[in-house]
């Protein structure tokens, strides 16, 4: 053989792998396992993709992992062909499979030609798993298996999945991706069209949603389902069973299109509803789901091989995107980084204990921070009220809530009876002598506020924290009064407080580093992320989002026809128009929060007197439904309102907004409201919903240009 004949297939890809050389290689550990059958014994080349470190550094797949994954099938198909194997089979360390590419890597790839090399080496080595090892494969996944990870177990010839996993999935829609190993064609073939799509598109389009386990094996994921405790060991016995011919494996979700003309008609109907799913998500706005749409429609009558050749033009073409790279750094940077590593937040030693809860009031914010707080931390949470009925009410609430996951599923019986035990209500905020943290939920008026606090203050310990969850009043005022103003802080929840991950932490002048502590511990332990943000009216997001809500409704009232006004920002592609999410909050509070923005800023935050009208004749929106299916302003409601002469065009509401925006922020950080930019844009993402794709506010207004035509420079020169 000659010096320069490759020894391997994976030479080929040395140079790629030479791109990274900081790689953390997530690497290939065989081990021969014997394991007794009825007829005699079958032996398995079991590997375990380890990557050397403990549970909170995931495995993941870069170059040099899968040229070692491949070269290691390499090896074992010559050893397969020596009939010193029956089988070969994939699991990970404790915890995950494979957690999927490794983003750091493959955001540095900006040459196309490196992106279509990754792209095809995730085939070759996947090819090897899908019948090129020559026996039989199998797929063990006892954690997490996301993206790369989970094709792993697609390509393999069968797979068990451990009750106790969590994260199984391809979220590649949701960073601007598309599963580009094989998962396009070969998911849906195992579970049907419908189930595929609901993993593909439906599921990261829906806060990136992932499967467990249990719900792997049901949607077909899965052949076999064990428990964790001895998953392991029972997935290699189930294997043997399988060689062996005493176990026969179904798949009664199983479909192939090409053969089966229903089969094909189900996979037509399943993309064009997800079309319609990806254009009410993104406004169509974000190109990865439309890709996975037009691999998934073609591979209805395509082979493996020729969707394997759309998936790697697909995915070189995505990761070239500006909508991949923006995906990246608000994915990367800022929900899986700077989300971990609060700026600003003091020293986590300095936490306190917290074994009780209080929360005052009973409403429907108070019920979610109760249930929020009873569930995720497991401690006591009192809740109080004015009087017998409204505190009995709120308790129930809370139980029926309870009741309600526990038919989901989404809770034990055990779990659910603990947690109702948990919250309990009272008149007296004397209940709360012995809590740690109370946090009021009461009328958001600050003489209101004040008045609670002080009662509270005059019950509690010493040690314990005043916290109040107001959206846009100033903590500042509501301490200001007390014994112990250093000991208030805002924790600014999002409705839905147990979907919406933010909490916005608002430090007053004299809040103490160890309530401040405590605070980011508590929202730890709520698996909530933390933002610090100085005490300036409405804070980050209710700022933002009122600044533009303000201006589509200054363009309304001076004449703009509604559905220019409302549908201008649909090249954002937000989770919903500004008239919607008014409807949604409430035009009330809405109202008032623009109120008391414009009480402190000025002109910038516009009040709507057509708003008002709205509010006083008891119209809960603007919208309704029209006769044809869509929606309309009724005349009744037209009748109500007083327009300008001044409408402008889509575009011109576009770029208002975006100039506004900029200017707001720009203010924001001026003032010192967060640490940078990057805090805007995190508390966006998630407690405003501001769509991935988009890279966070800031990035996107520095890519519309607003950034310099107000500022007179980018907010990040760098991306």
């Amino acid at each position: 053989m000659s010096a320069t004949t490759p020894t391997s297939r994976f030479d080929d890809f040395a140079g790629l792998a030479a791109h990274v050389p900081d790689e953390v290689v997530t690497h290939s550990l065989v081990k021969d396992v014997e394991v007794p059958t009825d007829g005699g014994t079958v032996r398995i080349a079991l590997i375990t993709l380890d990557n050397g470190l403990d549970h909170t550094r995931p495995t993941t797949l870069g170059p040099n992992t899968l040229i070692e994954l491949g070269r290691t099938l390499e090896g074992l198909r010559a050893r397969a062909a020596a009939g010193e194997i029956h089988a070969v089979a994939v699991t990970g360390k404790p915890y995950f499979l494979v957690a999927g590419a490794d983003l750091t890597t493959v955001k540095t790839l900006r040459d196309p030609a490196a992106g279509e090399q990754m792209a095809r080496l995730g085939h070759a080595a996947y090819d090897l798993l899908a019948g090129g090892v020559g026996v039989p494969t199998f797929a063990f996944i006892n954690g997490v298996a996301l993206g790369g990870g989970l094709e792993i177990a697609l390509a393999c010839t069968y797979r068990t999945v451990s009750a106790g996993a969590q994260g199984i999935g391809l979220p590649e829609a949701f960073i601007g991706l598309i599963p580009g190993w094989g998962g396009v064609w070969r998911l849906p073939r195992l579970t049907g069209p419908e189930a595929g799509l609901r993993v593909m598109i439906e599921n990261p389009l829906n806060n990136n949603r992932t499967l467990r386990g249990t719900e792997a094996f049901e949607l077909g994921i899965g052949d076999a389902l064990f428990e964790p405790a001895d998953f392991l060991e029972r997935s290699l016995v189930w294997a043997a069973s399988v060689l062996s011919g005493g176990t026969t494996v179904e798949r009664p979700h199983a479909v192939e299109p090409r053969e089966d003309a229903a089969a094909a008609q189900r996979w037509a109907e399943a993309a064009k509803a997800a079309r319609a799913v990806v254009s009410a998500k993104t406004s169509d706005a974000a190109p990865a789901p439309g890709k996975v749409l037009d691999v998934f429609e073609a591979g209805a009558h395509a082979t493996q091989e020729e969707s394997a050749e759309l998936e790697v033009a697909a995915l070189t073409g995505l990761m070239q995107s500006p909508q991949f790279r923006d995906t990246v750094y608000a994915f990367l940077d800022l929900v899986q980084k700077r989300a971990k590593r609060p700026a600003g937040a003091p020293d986590a030693k300095l936490a306190r204990p917290v074994a009780k809860v209080g929360v005052v009031g009973a409403g429907l914010m108070a019920g979610q921070l109760a249930l929020v707080f009873a569930r995720q931390l497991k401690v006591p949470v009192v809740m109080t009220d004015v009087d017998q009925a409204r505190v009995e009410k709120g308790v129930g609430h809370v139980h029926a809530e309870v009741d309600r996951l526990l038919a989901k599923g989404r809770i034990s019986t055990d779990a659910a009876n603990r947690t109702k035990a948990l919250v309990t209500g009272s008149v007296s905020k004397a209940e709360f002598a012995d809590a740690d943290f109370v946090i009021e939920a009461v009328f958001e008026e600050l003489a209101v506020k004040k008045q609670v606090l002080a009662e509270v203050e005059a019950v509690v310990k010493p040690e314990c924290i005043l916290a109040t969850n107001t959206s846009s009043l100033s903590v500042t005022a509501m301490a200001q009064d007390l014994a112990h103003p250093e000991r208030v802080v805002g924790f600014h929840f999002f409705n839905p407080v147990a979907v919406m991950p933010l909490i916005e932490v608002v430090r007053a002048p004299q809040t103490d580093d160890a309530v401040l502590a405590t605070a980011f511990a508590l929202a730890k332990g709520l698996k909530k992320t933390a933002v610090l943000v100085k005490d300036a009216p409405a804070f980050v997001v209710n700022r933002v989002l009122l600044r533009l809500m303000g201006e589509v409704t200054a363009a309304f009232d001076e004449g703009t026809p509604a559905e220019v006004a409302d549908g201008a920002l649909a090249p954002m592609g937000l989770p919903m128009t500004p008239f919607t999410l008014a409807e949604m909050v409430g035009l009330p509070v809405a109202q008032h929060v623009a109120e008391s923005l414009h009480a402190a800023f000025g002109d910038r935050f516009h009040v709507s007197a057509n708003q008002q009208a709205l509010i006083d004749a008891g119209v809960k929106g603007l919208w309704a439904p029209a006769g044809d299916g869509g929606r309309e302003v009724p005349e009744s409601t037209l009748a109500l309102l007083r327009f300008g002469n001044t409408p402008s065009t889509a575009e011109q509401v576009l770029t208002r907004c975006q100039d506004a925006l900029a200017e707001e922020i720009g203010l924001m950080l001026a003032e010192g409201v967060v640490a940078g930019p990057e805090d805007v844009d995190l508390c966006m993402i998630l407690g405003a919903g501001w769509p991935m794709h988009l890279g966070g506010i800031t990035p996107y207004l520095d890519r519309a240009g607003a950034s310099e035509r107000i500022n007179g420079k980018r907010f990040h020169p760098e991306i």
